[in-house]
């Protein structure tokens, strides 16, 4: 585990450059939030968290990761990201900083300033890396969430830390990820992990005592009774790395970081917006004549229903079986036809439609199990209960103004800026439900245009009505040594109505380019697939052509 602390690095000239950038972002957008700490601008930490990010965290903040890999892996840049799990299971980022300075105190600050950007909201769960001045941190700002080790980076150390043993023994790496991964109980992990380490003689094996010691804090299995948005193993590997393996580590400039964190940032927006498209667009292919799947697929994003509808398939080979009653509850044994040895227990109470499982799936992913739609099958409960569908889950998980979480304090926008910010995803949702029926046909295509031009007249005469607004730029407060964010700052130089009017103004001209991006975004995915259903009716002509000459 990395315990280092105290460290100060100098990025020189390259500093300068991101106050700039920063300056630039909050100037062109009044949703940017950023911060210092220390005296100075220019050789202290910086926070930076976009006006996306924020309103990502207000859907998605139950879960949270922490990445300051960049401590373990020698990083020429130290650079620290907060990311998160979107509606369609894929990563959005909720901020970032770079540290310059590294002490106690510093991460202490990057927490306290990170949850004051997101509104002060703590989330259901973290999830950072086994370091003492991160833990530390996380353990004095976030004491109500829940906190685990990246099991990522607990493996990616005992690689290290085991090299000649992995050398010797190609499978060992395969046989320990299997054996935290893939175990179903407490009992089943401990088995396995006590049969691992015999075979490889690693008994005394200090380093695996010591994981084995903390296995509360980063063995899944131990961890399942607490929302962390994970739908597979993978979801907690470096595939969810803000940057790719080398880039931090391979000497880059600050200009170069900027570069490469916007085209991050953007990719996994453009994923977003596409993921979104698809699932508003393609139907998915039902494998059962279950209402309930039909009523999954019309809830839920493409991925999570493909996650949910494996694990209703699943029920076919899963029978329940009743081995209690008591008191309106009844308990049921659920296993798979030939393991019974790893049976799980569904409790369900018949008065209020409830069910509980020893697995605690949805607990941990917030999909519901096998074993408990096996007991819906098995008590004919035809449709999904409302509160096994989480919302952060749904086709809508981002209209609206976001709702309560189970075990979170999630709500809807708590500030005035945060509103605008929620506000702003809600036109660009709207948005993008108007471009897919104009895409559908060019004759749909040009009303939809022509709507878009005449708003954007009338965009243009609000604009020309309110161009006298003032306009106050973000100053540093010494006191507090840290930026102010753009509300309290507007508050002292703008009136309540100039406020509405740039508000009206800089969100008319942003859903103006956002809607024009869709626009040329959903003409592209249609050119795409048609050029695919042209490339399959091609193909079938082929394959009968070819037949027919058979014959």
């Amino acid at each position: 585990m990395n315990n280092s602390s105290n460290r100060q690095r100098n990025l020189g000239p390259g500093v300068q450059y991101l106050l700039d950038y920063l300056k630039r972002m909050q100037s062109e957008n009044p949703g940017f939030f950023y911060a210092f700490e220390g005296d100075s601008e220019l050789c202290g930490n910086v926070f930076w968290a976009d006006a996306a990010s924020r309103s990502n965290y207000s859907y998605f903040g139950d879960t949270v990761r922490v990445d300051t890999s960049y401590r373990s892996s020698r990083s020429k840049i130290p650079f620290v990201t907060f990311t998160g799990v979107n509606h369609h299971g894929d990563p959005v980022l909720f901020g970032c900083a770079l540290l310059l300075n590294e002490s106690d105190a510093s991460f202490v600050w990057l927490l306290q300033t990170w949850l004051r950007a997101m509104s002060g909201r703590v989330p259901v769960s973290v999830t950072s890396d086994p370091d003492r001045l991160i833990q530390m941190a996380v353990a004095q700002v976030l004491p109500e969430a829940r906190n685990r080790f990246c099991r990522w980076s607990v493996l990616r150390q005992t690689q290290e830390k085991l090299g000649n043993v992995c050398q010797v023994n190609p499978s060992f790496d395969f046989e320990l990820r299997k054996c935290v991964n893939e175990a179903d109980t407490v009992e089943e992990f401990e088995s396995c992990w006590g049969s691992l380490v015999s075979r490889y003689y690693l008994m005394n094996n200090e380093w695996l005592q010591s994981l084995y010691n903390i296995r509360d804090q980063w063995v899944p299995v131990y961890l399942r009774d607490v929302f962390f948005g994970e739908l597979s193993a993978v979801d907690c590997s470096d595939a969810s790395s803000f940057f790719s393996d080398g880039f931090l580590s391979s000497s880059p400039t600050i200009q170069l970081l900027i570069k490469q964190y916007e085209k991050v940032a953007s990719s996994w927006h453009e994923k977003e917006l596409k993921d979104d498209f698809d699932t508003s667009t393609a139907t998915p292919v039902l494998k059962t004549p279950s209402p309930m799947e039909k009523q999954a697929a019309s809830l839920y994003t493409r991925r999570i229903f493909m996650n949910f509808q494996g694990e209703l398939v699943e029920t076919l080979a899963n029978p329940a079986t009743i081995v209690d009653e008591s008191g309106g509850v009844t308990t049921y044994r659920v296993a798979k036809f030939g393991e019974e040895h790893r049976a799980h227990t569904v409790r369900f109470s018949t008065f209020e439609m409830k069910a509980t499982c020893s697995c605690r799936m949805f607990e941990f992913s917030g999909i519901t199990c096998r074993h408990i739609l096996s007991v819906f099958r098995a008590k004919n409960v035809l449709m999904l209960p409302s509160e096994y569908v989480l919302k952060r889950w749904t086709r809508n998980a981002k209209t609206g103004c976001g709702e309560a979480m189970p075990g979170s304090a999630f709500g809807g926008p708590s500030t005035y800026q945060e509103s605008q910010i929620v506000r702003h995803d809600n036109l660009r949702q709207e948005a993008l439900k108007y471009v897919e029926e104009g895409a559908k046909s060019i004759h749909v295509y040009n009303v939809a245009m022509n709507a878009l031009q005449g708003a954007s007249k009338r965009v243009a005469a609000v604009k020309s009505r309110n161009s006298g607004s003032a306009h106050c730029t973000i100053e540093a407060n010494g006191g507090n040594k840290e930026m102010h964010a753009i509300k309290n700052q507007s508050s002292s130089c703008l009136s309540r109505e100039e406020k509405e009017k740039k508000i009206q103004e800089l969100t008319a001209e942003v859903e103006q380019t956002n809607q024009r991006c869709e626009v040329y975004r959903a003409i592209l995915l249609a050119l795409f697939r048609d050029m695919e259903d042209q490339k399959l009716k091609l193909s079938v002509k082929v394959q009968s052509a070819r037949l027919s000459l058979k014959e």
